[in-house]
């Protein structure tokens, strides 16, 4: 019922959306949500204010006094805050697009305002009423972040929705520009729609169809006539920093982004440190971080978590059981071998979703492949049962591999437990996502699961183990949730 009614409401807002592109393409410039943003800041911050001075008054222990100043106080600490709300970037629009830089200078002006009116209200010797300060800086944080978040999400709907895209041409070597066109193709929610490519060679398209609009000399021309919002330099561009220079003096006038791809690839910012030495930019890059993956924090967080999880699923699981027995009498759970971390092979736990016979039908079903690679998918499988179908379509079938966790043949988070026959056709690359334990739910399955290709897959388990970090395990166990309930790539 609610799948029906979103789905509706998305229909019915792309309608009215669509009637009028251009109102929306003016209302929701990147100028106009920077404007946006200042108003709901300021509308949150004085509703944080007004709660705090309300909680003061009613919360044990924060009671404070008032006197007739506090008007000009908090006045003058919200002064200070938009200030410092504006010296850290929060309003760039170059980090409309950056979730992390967004609410990390949000965070961070926030700390400057709160120590920047602390210190001045001890030299002026003002006694600010600390419940009220310690509260409006706590709601208010709060409220800026909040507002930050639903504006991403207004606009990541839009964007997916093909509307409020950026005209992007992309400049590079061929294959280099295909890559990223199929990446911006793909994610949608980034708001960017390319429109064509410039490269140094006179091509017609490229190998993958896309237009090519001019040569790399004419990339300002291509900009005039295509309306074009952004230009994505990638590797191939320019012959000589020289070049690239002369070409950021001729995109000075005009208002283009600009970005660069760097030839290092796949690699998190966590692990980059740019240093400017004699007008260089020395990129210092941290080494891959496979092996802290391997360390006691992420395993003590595997064997807590799995535990709270089955503890919280456990009615779940046995409802489970109970309906795969009583539909065929057959095995409720399925095991299968898997190849985990350096090659050493486990048995994995899944409920069981076919028929009991599925292993011995799968050869006379290649042909009907679907997945890409070595991997092996049908959205229209015959072997699956109607429960399986049911506990497949929201992941409940994986919900045992909770006990391969708590084994420590698998992980809560990691590349996707490969079988041996996948293994077998794996190349160097790819041997790289057994440097670490396989996990329930990975990167893979957060970036569209199923509907990847091969390549993605490899690239997106490889970039996992490269930049792992505590913090992208929590993100993806976050996302992991939408993902299953929004049923995106499953069957």
């Amino acid at each position: 019922m609610m799948t029906t009614l979103a789905g509706y409401f998305d229909t019915l807002t792309r309608r009215r959306l669509d009637a009028a592109p251009g109102f929306w393409n003016r209302a929701l410039a990147p100028r106009h949500q920077r404007v946006a943003l200042l108003v709901l800041d300021l509308v949150g911050l004085t509703l944080a204010g007004l709660l705090a001075s309300l909680g003061r008054e009613t919360i044990p222990g924060l009671t404070d006094g008032w006197d007739r100043e506090l008007f000009f106080a908090v006045g003058s600490v919200l002064i200070v805050w938009f200030i410092a709300l504006a010296a850290t970037g929060s309003y760039s629009l170059r980090h409309l697009r950056a979730g992390a830089t967004e609410y990390r200078s949000v965070i961070t002006a926030t700390f400057y305002a709160a120590g920047f009116s602390g210190i001045a209200f001890y030299l002026l010797h003002y006694e600010y009423p600390r419940g009220m300060y310690a509260l409006w800086f706590g709601i208010g944080l709060v409220s800026l972040l909040t507002s930050r978040l639903l504006r991403r999400r207004f606009m990541q709907r839009l964007h997916t929705m093909g509307l409020m895209q950026t005209p992007v041409v992309v400049a590079g070597a061929d294959h280099h520009v295909d890559s990223i066109a199929a990446v911006l193709a793909r994610e949608t929610w980034l708001g960017y729609r390319v429109v064509g490519a410039v490269t140094r060679e006179p091509l017609l398209e490229t190998s993958t169809g896309l237009p090519v609009l001019g040569t790399t000399a004419e990339t300002l021309e291509v900009i005039e006539a295509n309306n074009v919002g952004c230009v994505i330099f990638a590797e191939g561009s320019f012959a000589s920093t020289d070049e690239f220079r002369r070409m950021a003096w001729k995109l000075e006038r005009h208002d283009i982004s600009m970005i660069v791809v760097p030839a290092l690839s796949d690699i998190s910012s966590q692990r980059v440190d740019v240093r400017p030495v004699a007008g260089l930019p020395l990129v210092d890059v941290a080494p891959p971080q496979a092996a802290n993956a391997l360390r006691w924090a992420k395993r003590t967080t595997d064997i807590v978590g799995s535990l709270i999880v089955l503890l919280c699923v456990s009615p779940i699981m046995l409802g489970t059981a109970l309906a795969i027995k009583l539909q065929d009498r057959g095995p409720v759970l399925f095991r299968q071998r898997r190849v985990g971390r350096k090659g050493a092979e486990f048995d994995m736990y899944k409920f069981r979703s076919m028929c009991v016979d599925a292993e011995a039908k799968l050869a006379a079903l290649e042909a009907s492949n679907e997945g890409a690679g070595v991997l092996f998918k049908m959205a229209d499988d015959p072997r699956v049962t109607k429960v399986g179908k049911f506990i497949r379509r929201y992941s409940i079938d994986e919900l045992p591999q909770l006990i391969n966790v708590l084994r420590g043949d698998m992980s809560l988070v990691g590349p996707r437990p490969a079988l041996p026959r996948e293994v077998a056709q794996y190349d160097t690359d790819a041997m790289r996502r057994l440097d670490v334990r396989p996990g329930l739910t990975g990167l893979w399955q957060v970036s569209g699961r199923s509907n990847l290709s091969w390549a993605d897959t490899v690239r997106l388990d490889l970039y996992y183990v490269d930049n792992w970090s505590m913090t992208q395990d929590l993100l993806i166990l976050t996302k992991t949730a939408k993902a299953v309930i929004g049923r995106d790539g499953a069957y």
